[in-house]
């Protein structure tokens, strides 16, 4: 199913609806409440208006450290969706505590409804992240995410927008309220259409102690190295967005040279980047969990906020402040605005597959507890990022500067986390190749078990078979492949990090034959996917060699499933022995060649012979090589 479907179904639609008309309400009555305190100051307090606005921001991260621990828990422990409807009726108390606020013209009052709202938004992270998971298949959880992230930012940007206008309307300010509490009303209106979402430890007990369970929690995070690396590329995401964000009031004002408008457009044009970036996850992924997009997103938030630092006007124009208008007919401008919907566009592709990721290897019983160590580290990273960015301001930065080094500082984070997990750098150069040399097309994959051991055989076209097989499979696989293929200058790094296990004739390297074949016990044992080209070497002639008796020697020694795949379309590509060495000839078939990897159902282990999986793999083939 698309992901705009999705919106069409009670699995997800009442969802949406909820979080969306969440992130909404948050960001009006924050904006509303900053923009009174900015320019009514003197009516509601003797401190200064940027001592309030910053005094309210950290007022509502609070709520993030003290009760993510809790949340987390009762997320476990509840049915999400009774507790979604919950937090929105506290959502509604919340807005007539703020009523009361602006009635009683209390500031401490209003201050309070604002620390409210970010404990609401702490209990419904969680619910808002571990339910996916629940309501969505496998193949959907990209989509929704994507939706979900678009959904938030747009909401981010209209509710703030909102906000502004009405603190800025010269009107009464308990319209303000007022507003929130319609919004708080609707969002529990569509809680109610969200269908139940069992807890999966009801019998969890609730530790009250914050600062034990906030360590118990990313001690569960740390339990998946890749999961936890994950999760600290998703906080490094929030600290980079939330320090160009905080900046685009001043440098729209003293760097750019705009007015009060300005900073709607920079906002708008962020979002709209984000939302577009974030929905077009499903299309380059193919519907997949693709971790390949993370490195490529990466790369987008550096060179562009590179390019914003070095595009930034070095004096302000003439006539400032200048309307919208007047500022895009400046020379620079629209590659100011490019960049910034740049920024977004490939935080899409950063942030999407890597909350997609954290929900769907994270065990289902700590999930949102793992969620809550998600959101604890988020504000924890937002709040240092502040904390530099006016350590950086205040030593005699500029804003173009800040975001230079914040850039700089972007690519050293995401080189130290590929060289951590070297799996996000092999999906990007496998998904590189797909969506570059390649179109794949795939049918029959949903033989593939999607937990336990299997054996996966395919026959050998071309040298990087092994990479289109792992383009198409969410689970990773290790494949068996020839000790020469493994040493290939350039696919060397894929294969080494892919861990596949060389081999080498019995006449050639018994002893590394031996080890060969006791790895792949080894691996079966362990419940993984080792993958097979059992005709031993890749064709010169486009067609099928006699499969080898080595698969009938892996399943005698480990029985598992035998699930025949085959490829089609890659006989006289680039990396084919057609007419002679392969990768003589670049581009022999040009760009974006259409291929095709098909599946059939598993081979008992008893009845996976060499001969019985050759004729179902040259019957999955066909005429097409």
């Amino acid at each position: 199913m698309s992901q705009s479907r999705l919106l069409t179904t009670r699995r997800f639609a009442p969802f949406f609806a909820t979080q969306f008309l969440g992130a909404f309400n948050d960001n009006l009555f924050k904006n509303a409440l900053i923009v009174l305190l900015t320019f009514q100051a003197a009516q509601w307090t003797t401190l200064p208006a940027g001592v309030l606005a910053n005094l309210a921001a950290g007022i509502f991260i609070l709520p993030f450290f003290l009760f993510s621990a809790t949340a987390g828990q009762l997320a476990d422990k509840y049915d999400k969706a009774r507790l979604a409807r919950l937090v929105k009726l506290l959502e509604m108390l919340i807005m007539g505590v703020a009523a009361a606020g602006f009635a009683l013209h209390s500031l401490a009052v209003l201050l309070a409804a604002l620390f409210l709202l970010g404990l609401h938004s702490t209990l419904f992270g969680p619910v808002k992240y571990a339910i996916l998971p629940q309501h969505l298949h496998a193949d959907e959880l990209v989509g929704g995410n994507a939706l979900v992230e678009a959904g938030t930012f747009v909401a981010i940007l209209l509710g703030t927008l909102a906000g502004g206008l009405l603190a800025g309307a010269g009107g009464d300010p308990r319209w303000v309220a007022f507003a929130g509490l319609l919004v708080a009303a609707a969002g529990y209106l569509a809680s109610r259409g969200i269908p139940a979402a069992p807890p999966p430890v009801p019998g969890l007990t609730i530790n009250p102690n914050p600062l034990t369970e906030t360590w118990r929690n990313l001690g569960f995070a740390r339990a998946n190295r890749t999961v936890f690396l994950s999760i600290l590329g998703i906080s490094w995401f929030w600290l980079y967005g939330a320090l160009f964000l905080a900046q685009f009031p001043a440098y729209a004002k003293d760097v750019l040279g705009g007015d009060e408008t300005s900073v709607t457009l920079l906002l708008a044009t962020f979002t709209l980047g984000i939302g577009l970036g974030s929905l077009l996850c499903e299309r380059l992924s193919g519907r997949l969990v693709e971790i390949g997009l993370v490195p490529f997103g990466s790369i987008g938030l550096t060179l562009f906020g590179l390019d914003l630092a070095f595009a930034s006007p070095a004096a302000l124009p003439a006539g400032a402040p200048l309307a919208t208008g007047a500022l895009l007919g400046l020379p620079g401008s629209w590659r100011v605005l490019g960049d910034l919907f740049a920024l977004g566009l490939f935080g899409g592709f950063f942030i999407v597959p890597l909350y997609a990721l954290v929900q769907l290897r994270s065990a289902a019983e700590q999930r949102a507890r793992i969620i809550a160590a998600n959101n604890i580290l988020n504000a924890l990273f937002m709040v240092g990022g502040a904390l530099a960015a006016a350590g950086l301001l205040a030593a005699g930065a500029s804003i173009p500067v800040l975001f230079g080094i914040a850039a700089t500082v972007n690519a050293l984070v995401a080189l130290y986390i590929y060289r951590l997990v070297p799996e996000f750098l092999l999906r990007f150069i496998v998904w590189l190749l797909i969506h570059s040399v390649y179109r794949l097309r795939v049918e029959g994959l949903e033989h593939i078990p999607e937990e336990g051991p299997a054996v996966v055989v395919c026959n050998h076209v071309s040298f990087v078979d092994a990479l289109v097989i792992t383009a198409a499979c969410r689970r990773p696989i290790r494949f068996v492949m020839d000790h020469r293929i493994f040493r290939t200058p350039i696919l060397r790094f894929v294969f080494r990090e892919s861990r596949a296990i060389p081999i080498a004739p019995a006449k050639e390297d018994p002893a590394m034959m031996e080890r060969a074949f006791d790895e792949v016990a080894r691996a079966l044992e362990a419940g993984e996917l080792v993958g097979l080209f059992p005709e031993g070497r890749i064709t010169d002639t486009g067609e099928l060699y006699p499969f080898r008796p080595g698969i009938r020697r892996i399943v005698e020694r480990t029985p598992v499933p035998v699930v025949p795949l085959a490829l089609r379309g890659l006989w006289g590509s680039f990396f084919s022995r057609k007419d002679g060495p392969a990768m003589r000839r670049p581009l022999r078939r040009g760009l974006f060649s259409r291929i095709e990897l098909a599946g059939a159902p598993a081979v008992s282990p008893a009845e996976a012979t060499p001969e019985r999986l050759q004729a179902i793999v040259l019957a999955l083939r066909g005429e097409r090589r």
